[in-house]
Protein backbone atom coordinates (compact mmCIF):
# COMPACT_ATOMS: atom_id res chain seq x y z
CA UNK A 1 0.00 0.00 0.00
CA UNK A 2 1.13 3.68 -0.80
CA UNK A 3 2.25 5.64 2.24
CA UNK A 4 -0.37 7.60 3.91
CA UNK A 5 1.17 11.18 3.14
CA UNK A 6 0.89 10.34 -0.39
CA UNK A 7 -2.45 8.80 -0.18
CA UNK A 8 -3.97 12.12 1.43
CA UNK A 9 -1.67 14.10 -1.79
CA UNK A 10 -3.62 12.62 -4.30
CA UNK A 11 -6.59 12.57 -3.12
CA UNK A 12 -6.66 15.65 -2.23
CA UNK A 13 -5.35 16.92 -5.64
CA UNK A 14 -8.50 14.53 -7.18
CA UNK A 15 -10.99 15.82 -4.76
CA UNK A 16 -9.87 19.42 -3.57
CA UNK A 17 -13.44 19.95 -2.29
CA UNK A 18 -13.89 16.53 -0.20
CA UNK A 19 -13.06 16.77 3.84
CA UNK A 20 -10.64 14.63 4.34
CA UNK A 21 -9.15 13.64 7.88
CA UNK A 22 -6.04 12.01 8.94
CA UNK A 23 -6.06 9.50 12.33
CA UNK A 24 -9.33 10.70 12.49
CA UNK A 25 -10.82 8.58 16.20
CA UNK A 26 -12.75 6.33 15.22
CA UNK A 27 -14.79 6.23 18.40
CA UNK A 28 -16.48 9.37 17.01
CA UNK A 29 -18.15 7.39 14.58
CA UNK A 30 -19.71 4.55 16.32
CA UNK A 31 -22.61 4.33 19.02
CA UNK A 32 -20.75 2.51 21.34
CA UNK A 33 -17.72 5.28 21.32
CA UNK A 34 -15.31 2.66 20.96
CA UNK A 35 -12.44 1.78 18.07
CA UNK A 36 -8.97 3.27 16.93
CA UNK A 37 -8.17 5.24 14.56
CA UNK A 38 -8.47 5.46 10.61
CA UNK A 39 -5.18 6.35 8.61
CA UNK A 40 -7.92 8.19 6.36
CA UNK A 41 -10.91 9.54 6.96
CA UNK A 42 -13.11 11.09 4.13
CA UNK A 43 -16.51 12.63 3.64
CA UNK A 44 -17.86 12.98 0.56
CA UNK A 45 -21.26 14.72 -0.79
CA UNK A 46 -21.60 13.46 -4.29
CA UNK A 47 -21.46 9.93 -6.40
CA UNK A 48 -19.30 11.22 -9.04
CA UNK A 49 -16.39 11.26 -5.22
CA UNK A 50 -17.63 8.36 -4.34
CA UNK A 51 -16.90 6.72 -7.29
CA UNK A 52 -13.06 8.82 -7.79
CA UNK A 53 -12.34 7.17 -4.54
CA UNK A 54 -13.63 3.41 -4.93
CA UNK A 55 -11.49 3.73 -8.02
CA UNK A 56 -8.37 4.96 -6.38
CA UNK A 57 -8.69 2.25 -3.86
CA UNK A 58 -8.94 -0.27 -6.26
CA UNK A 59 -6.53 0.65 -8.62
CA UNK A 60 -4.02 0.84 -5.95
CA UNK A 61 -4.75 -1.66 -3.74
CA UNK A 62 -5.63 0.24 -1.00
CA UNK A 63 -8.21 -1.21 1.85
CA UNK A 64 -11.28 0.72 1.84
CA UNK A 65 -14.58 0.45 4.58
CA UNK A 66 -17.10 2.31 4.25
CA UNK A 67 -19.62 3.30 7.32
CA UNK A 68 -22.46 4.80 8.36
CA UNK A 69 -23.63 5.91 11.43
CA UNK A 70 -21.95 3.42 13.39
CA UNK A 71 -24.45 1.87 15.26
CA UNK A 72 -24.31 -1.91 14.20
CA UNK A 73 -20.27 -2.11 14.46
CA UNK A 74 -17.45 -2.65 16.67
CA UNK A 75 -14.45 -1.28 15.01
CA UNK A 76 -11.37 -2.66 16.75
CA UNK A 77 -8.71 -0.64 19.13
CA UNK A 78 -6.04 -1.16 16.46
CA UNK A 79 -8.44 0.62 14.13
CA UNK A 80 -8.96 0.98 9.98
CA UNK A 81 -6.16 0.70 7.94
CA UNK A 82 -6.64 2.30 4.39
CA UNK A 83 -9.21 5.13 3.70
CA UNK A 84 -12.69 4.81 5.78
CA UNK A 85 -15.69 6.67 3.67
CA UNK A 86 -18.39 8.07 5.99
CA UNK A 87 -22.00 8.01 3.83
CA UNK A 88 -22.98 10.78 6.35
CA UNK A 89 -23.43 13.44 3.58
CA UNK A 90 -25.62 11.23 1.59
CA UNK A 91 -28.71 12.17 3.61
CA UNK A 92 -31.19 13.44 1.39
CA UNK A 93 -34.87 12.11 1.49
CA UNK A 94 -37.57 12.98 -0.72
CA UNK A 95 -41.09 11.81 -1.46
CA UNK A 96 -43.18 11.02 -4.50
CA UNK A 97 -46.29 9.86 -5.04
CA UNK A 98 -45.95 6.18 -3.22
CA UNK A 99 -42.32 6.23 -2.94
CA UNK A 100 -39.73 7.65 -1.06
CA UNK A 101 -36.18 8.07 -2.66
CA UNK A 102 -33.18 8.14 0.17
CA UNK A 103 -29.18 8.97 0.16
CA UNK A 104 -27.81 6.02 2.19
CA UNK A 105 -26.70 7.93 4.97
CA UNK A 106 -30.15 8.76 6.14
CA UNK A 107 -31.40 7.69 9.55
CA UNK A 108 -33.53 4.72 8.51
CA UNK A 109 -35.89 6.09 11.79
CA UNK A 110 -36.23 9.78 9.64
CA UNK A 111 -37.20 8.18 6.25
CA UNK A 112 -40.37 6.23 8.29
CA UNK A 113 -40.66 9.62 10.26
CA UNK A 114 -41.40 10.77 6.37
CA UNK A 115 -43.51 8.28 5.37
CA UNK A 116 -45.99 9.12 8.30
CA UNK A 117 -46.06 12.53 7.76
CA UNK A 118 -46.98 11.65 4.07
CA UNK A 119 -49.66 9.22 4.98
CA UNK A 120 -47.63 6.76 3.48
CA UNK A 121 -47.97 3.17 5.02
CA UNK A 122 -45.06 0.34 5.27
CA UNK A 123 -42.25 1.81 7.68
CA UNK A 124 -43.65 1.70 10.25
CA UNK A 125 -41.60 -0.99 11.73
CA UNK A 126 -38.22 0.71 11.15
CA UNK A 127 -39.02 3.86 13.59
CA UNK A 128 -36.75 2.42 15.73
CA UNK A 129 -34.26 0.89 14.27
CA UNK A 130 -30.83 2.95 14.74
CA UNK A 131 -28.98 2.78 11.67
CA UNK A 132 -28.74 4.37 8.11
CA UNK A 133 -30.39 3.22 4.70
CA UNK A 134 -27.73 1.35 3.63
CA UNK A 135 -26.98 -0.28 6.90
CA UNK A 136 -30.55 -1.48 6.58
CA UNK A 137 -30.05 -2.45 2.89
CA UNK A 138 -27.03 -4.34 3.76
CA UNK A 139 -28.36 -6.22 6.81
CA UNK A 140 -32.28 -6.69 5.43
CA UNK A 141 -33.24 -5.26 8.89
CA UNK A 142 -36.53 -5.82 10.70
CA UNK A 143 -38.25 -5.19 13.62
CA UNK A 144 -42.16 -5.65 15.01
CA UNK A 145 -43.10 -8.09 11.93
CA UNK A 146 -41.68 -6.14 9.12
CA UNK A 147 -37.91 -6.18 6.27
CA UNK A 148 -36.50 -3.92 4.55
CA UNK A 149 -37.50 -6.49 1.74
CA UNK A 150 -41.03 -6.01 1.83
CA UNK A 151 -40.86 -2.15 0.48
CA UNK A 152 -37.53 -1.77 -1.33
CA UNK A 153 -37.92 -1.63 -4.88
CA UNK A 154 -34.44 -0.09 -6.46
CA UNK A 155 -30.49 1.21 -5.13
CA UNK A 156 -28.10 2.34 -6.44
CA UNK A 157 -24.47 1.26 -5.57
CA UNK A 158 -20.92 1.23 -6.94
CA UNK A 159 -19.42 -2.17 -6.70
CA UNK A 160 -15.81 -2.37 -5.57
CA UNK A 161 -13.75 -1.84 -8.65
CA UNK A 162 -16.17 1.11 -8.86
CA UNK A 163 -18.68 0.77 -11.41
CA UNK A 164 -22.08 2.47 -10.60
CA UNK A 165 -25.35 -0.04 -11.29
CA UNK A 166 -28.87 0.27 -10.33
CA UNK A 167 -30.45 -3.00 -8.76
CA UNK A 168 -34.15 -3.60 -8.77
CA UNK A 169 -35.79 -6.71 -6.72
CA UNK A 170 -34.62 -9.32 -8.82
CA UNK A 171 -31.10 -8.44 -7.78
CA UNK A 172 -31.35 -8.22 -4.13
CA UNK A 173 -31.07 -11.45 -3.07
CA UNK A 174 -32.33 -11.16 0.36
CA UNK A 175 -32.70 -13.38 3.73
CA UNK A 176 -32.39 -13.43 7.26
CA UNK A 177 -29.75 -10.71 7.94
CA UNK A 178 -28.05 -10.91 4.47
CA UNK A 179 -28.32 -9.75 1.26
CA UNK A 180 -26.60 -9.35 -2.10
CA UNK A 181 -25.00 -5.52 -0.65
CA UNK A 182 -23.48 -7.45 2.06
CA UNK A 183 -22.46 -10.62 -0.32
CA UNK A 184 -20.98 -8.06 -2.89
CA UNK A 185 -19.66 -5.70 -1.09
CA UNK A 186 -21.48 -2.94 -2.86
CA UNK A 187 -20.93 0.62 -1.58
CA UNK A 188 -24.77 1.94 -1.11
CA UNK A 189 -25.39 5.68 -2.54
CA UNK A 190 -29.34 5.41 -2.32
CA UNK A 191 -32.96 3.52 -2.23
CA UNK A 192 -36.19 3.74 -3.21
CA UNK A 193 -39.25 2.49 -1.09
CA UNK A 194 -42.39 1.43 -2.72
CA UNK A 195 -44.93 2.21 0.24
CA UNK A 196 -48.67 2.44 0.03
CA UNK A 197 -51.05 5.12 1.17
CA UNK A 198 -53.00 5.31 4.64
CA UNK A 199 -54.62 6.41 7.30
CA UNK A 200 -52.05 8.61 8.97
CA UNK A 201 -53.90 7.80 12.47
CA UNK A 202 -53.80 4.31 12.01
CA UNK A 203 -49.62 4.80 11.02
CA UNK A 204 -48.94 7.35 13.85
CA UNK A 205 -50.61 4.37 16.81
CA UNK A 206 -48.68 1.49 14.98
CA UNK A 207 -45.40 3.41 15.12
CA UNK A 208 -46.16 4.52 19.28
CA UNK A 209 -46.79 1.14 19.87
CA UNK A 210 -43.55 0.42 18.40
CA UNK A 211 -41.59 2.89 20.32
CA UNK A 212 -43.13 1.86 23.48
CA UNK A 213 -41.96 -1.91 22.89
CA UNK A 214 -38.74 -0.22 21.91
CA UNK A 215 -38.15 1.65 24.66
CA UNK A 216 -39.71 -0.59 27.47
CA UNK A 217 -37.66 -3.32 26.79
CA UNK A 218 -34.16 -2.15 25.53
CA UNK A 219 -31.32 -0.56 27.41
CA UNK A 220 -31.54 2.74 25.57
CA UNK A 221 -30.13 4.90 28.35
CA UNK A 222 -26.45 3.27 27.42
CA UNK A 223 -24.29 3.39 24.06
CA UNK A 224 -24.98 0.17 22.39
CA UNK A 225 -24.54 -1.21 19.36
CA UNK A 226 -27.92 -2.93 19.00
CA UNK A 227 -28.86 -6.69 19.34
CA UNK A 228 -25.42 -8.43 19.13
CA UNK A 229 -26.26 -11.62 17.72
CA UNK A 230 -28.26 -13.77 15.36
CA UNK A 231 -31.37 -15.31 16.11
CA UNK A 232 -30.44 -18.80 16.40
CA UNK A 233 -32.61 -21.27 14.58
CA UNK A 234 -35.64 -22.32 17.03
CA UNK A 235 -34.22 -20.18 19.63
CA UNK A 236 -33.80 -16.47 21.08
CA UNK A 237 -30.58 -15.53 21.59
CA UNK A 238 -31.22 -13.45 24.43
CA UNK A 239 -33.40 -16.15 26.25
CA UNK A 240 -30.09 -18.48 26.06
CA UNK A 241 -27.70 -15.66 27.60
CA UNK A 242 -30.19 -14.99 30.30
CA UNK A 243 -30.88 -18.49 31.21
CA UNK A 244 -27.20 -18.97 31.41
CA UNK A 245 -26.69 -16.52 34.09
CA UNK A 246 -24.75 -13.98 31.87
CA UNK A 247 -26.75 -11.00 32.91
CA UNK A 248 -24.65 -7.87 34.50
CA UNK A 249 -21.57 -10.03 33.56
CA UNK A 250 -19.18 -7.23 33.12
CA UNK A 251 -15.33 -7.08 31.18
CA UNK A 252 -13.89 -4.18 31.13
CA UNK A 253 -16.27 -1.50 30.73
CA UNK A 254 -18.55 -3.73 28.64
CA UNK A 255 -21.57 -5.25 29.92
CA UNK A 256 -24.57 -7.93 29.07
CA UNK A 257 -27.19 -5.96 29.94
CA UNK A 258 -29.46 -6.48 33.04
CA UNK A 259 -32.76 -5.11 30.89
CA UNK A 260 -32.30 -7.25 27.92
CA UNK A 261 -29.83 -10.33 27.47
CA UNK A 262 -29.57 -9.64 24.09
CA UNK A 263 -27.40 -6.18 23.86
CA UNK A 264 -24.08 -5.79 25.38
CA UNK A 265 -23.95 -2.11 26.71
CA UNK A 266 -21.05 0.46 27.24
CA UNK A 267 -21.33 1.34 31.15
CA UNK A 268 -17.96 2.57 32.36
CA UNK A 269 -15.61 3.72 29.11
CA UNK A 270 -15.02 0.59 27.08
CA UNK A 271 -13.00 -0.27 25.02
CA UNK A 272 -13.55 -2.54 21.47
CA UNK A 273 -11.47 -5.23 22.91
CA UNK A 274 -13.79 -5.54 26.01
CA UNK A 275 -16.73 -5.74 23.75
CA UNK A 276 -15.03 -8.09 21.82
CA UNK A 277 -14.09 -10.44 24.87
CA UNK A 278 -17.36 -9.98 26.42
CA UNK A 279 -18.72 -11.50 23.28
CA UNK A 280 -16.48 -14.59 22.96
CA UNK A 281 -17.12 -15.07 26.66
CA UNK A 282 -20.83 -14.69 26.10
CA UNK A 283 -20.47 -17.36 22.78
CA UNK A 284 -18.48 -19.77 25.24
CA UNK A 285 -21.04 -19.84 27.79
CA UNK A 286 -24.15 -20.38 25.72
CA UNK A 287 -22.23 -23.36 23.67
CA UNK A 288 -21.25 -24.59 26.83
CA UNK A 289 -24.54 -24.82 28.28
CA UNK A 290 -27.24 -25.10 25.86
CA UNK A 291 -24.53 -26.80 22.70
CA UNK A 292 -26.27 -23.78 20.58
CA UNK A 293 -23.48 -21.36 18.39
CA UNK A 294 -24.21 -17.97 18.91
CA UNK A 295 -23.60 -16.13 15.59
CA UNK A 296 -22.81 -12.31 15.79
CA UNK A 297 -25.23 -9.39 14.10
CA UNK A 298 -23.40 -6.67 14.75
CA UNK A 299 -20.11 -6.52 12.60
CA UNK A 300 -16.48 -6.84 13.85
CA UNK A 301 -13.89 -4.59 11.38
CA UNK A 302 -10.71 -3.26 11.74
CA UNK A 303 -7.02 -4.62 12.01
CA UNK A 304 -6.43 -7.51 14.11
CA UNK A 305 -4.29 -6.79 17.04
Amino acid sequence: MKEILTIMKDLQKKLPHVQLLQSEPLSKHTFIKTGGISDIFAIPRLIEDLQIIVQYAYQHDIPLTILGRGTNVIIRDSGIRGIVVSLEKFDEISVKDEEIYSGSGASIIDVSRTALESQLSGLEFACGIPGTVGGALIMNAGAYGGEISEVLVQSTVITPTGEILTLGPDDFDFSYRNSVFAKEKYMIVDASFKLKKGNPTAIKAKMDENTFLRESKQPLEYPSCGSVFKRPPNYYAGKLIQDSGLQGTRIGGAEVSKKHAGFIVNVDHATSTDYIQLIRHVQKTVKEKFGVELETEVKIIGEEE
